[in-house]
C-alpha cells in the first residue's frame, strides 16, 4: 500500500513535454504521444481513485486459532501485508502478530503492514487496528502526510479483507459486526499520531467508495481502558500487539515509534493520573 508512495510521486513530475504546435499530418506520432501521456497519468489515478477490495487477491492463513472460538475466549489477531510485485494481500489470523510475515528488507523499509486485534473491554467487543505512519527512518518522515492519506483511503479495503478472510467467525457471531472499530495511527509527528473511531465494523466496511470517510472521526476520548485487575469482563488482559499506545497519554510524539522500536502496550499510570 504505502510502499507505492515513492513511485507515485515521480510520474507526475516526469510527464513528457510536448511542443505546443503539432503537425496534423503526423498521425502516428500524435497517437504515440497520446499513449505516453495517458500512461503517465495511470499512477496518479491509482493514488486518488477509489479503493476496491478484490477477494481473488487475498490469501488467508489460519495459524493456531480455532475458527469456531469466539475472540472473547481466545486471542484473535490479524496481520495484513501487501506485495507490490504481485499486488496481492496476505492475511494471517492468529493469536498474536505473525512476525515471520513482517521479515525482509521491503517490509522493514516501507512499514505498510496493518495489524489488528479483537478485545473485550467492560463486556463490549471492539476491533483495534494499528497503522505505522512515520518514525524509524527519515524516508517515512518525509512522506508522513501522504502515508496518512493512503492508510485512511485504503482502510475500508483492509477491514473488508478482515471480514472476508474471517467470514466463518463473523457468520457464527454476527453481533461482532456491531463492534466499534478503533484505528491507531502511530507517528513521531504529533499531527498524525492519533486514534480515530470508524464506527461499527459493518458501517466501516459498507462505506461508499466516494464517501469512504464519512464515519471517521478523531476521538476526543480514547477507547475505554480494561479493568486494572483480573476480571471476567475484559479479554485479553494484555494486548497481543506490542506497539506503543502513547495515544492514551495525549503527549504528542511517540518516543518508541520515533526510534523505530516497539513500546509497552499499556498506558503509563503516572501520566494517566495527571
Amino acid at each position: 500500500m504505502c510502499s507505492l508512495a515513492t513511485n507515485l510521486l515521480l510520474p507526475s513530475k516526469m510527464k513528457p513535454v510536448f511542443p505546443e504546435k503539432l503537425s496534423t499530418s503526423s498521425l502516428c506520432v500524435t497517437t504515440r504521444r497520446s499513449k505516453m501521456k495517458n500512461r503517465s497519468t495511470v499512477p496518479v489515478a491509482r493514488l486518488f481513485g477509489p479503493a476496491i477490495f478484490e477477494a481473488s487477491k487475498l490469501k488467508v492463513l489460519f495459524l493456531g486459532v480455532d475458527e469456531k472460538k469466539h475472540p472473547a475466549k481466545l486471542p484473535r489477531t490479524y496481520t495484513l501485508t501487501h506485495s507490490d510485485i504481485t499486488a496481492k494481500l496476505t492475511l494471517a489470523i492468529s493469536q498474536s502478530i505473525n512476525n515471520s510475515q513482517l521479515q525482509g528488507w521491503a517490509n522493514r523499509l516501507f512499514r505498510d503492514e496493518v495489524v489488528a486485534e479483537w478485545k473485550k473491554v467492560k463486556g463490549k467487543m471492539s476491533l483495534h487496528v494499528h497503522c505505522h505512519i512515520s518514525g524509524g527512518h527519515f524516508l517515512l518522515n518525509l512522506i508522513a502526510k501522504l502515508r496518512y492519506y493512503i492508510f485512511c483511503k485504503e482502510l475500508p479495503v483492509v477491514l473488508k479483507a478482515f471480514v472476508h478472510g474471517d467470514e466463518y467467525l463473523l457468520n457464527n457471531y454476527p453481533e461482532l459486526q456491531e463492534s466499534l472499530v478503533w484505528v491507531y495511527f502511530h507517528s513521531n509527528i504529533p499531527e498524525y499520531n492519533n486514534v480515530e473511531c470508524w464506527g461499527s465494523l459493518w458501517e466501516a466496511t459498507s462505506q461508499n467508495q466516494h464517501d469512504g470517510n464519512r464515519n471517521r472521526k478523531k476521538s476526543q476520548n480514547v477507547p475505554e481502558l480494561p479493568c486494572p485487575d483480573e476480571c471476567k469482563c475484559c479479554f485479553p488482559l494484555i494486548s497481543t500487539i506490542p506497539w506503543s499506545h502513547r495515544h492514551y497519554q495525549n503527549s504528542g510524539a511517540d518516543e518508541n515509534v520515533a526510534d523505530g522500536l516497539f513500546g509497552i502496550s499499556i498506558p503509563n499510570p503516572e501520566k494517566s493520573k495527571g
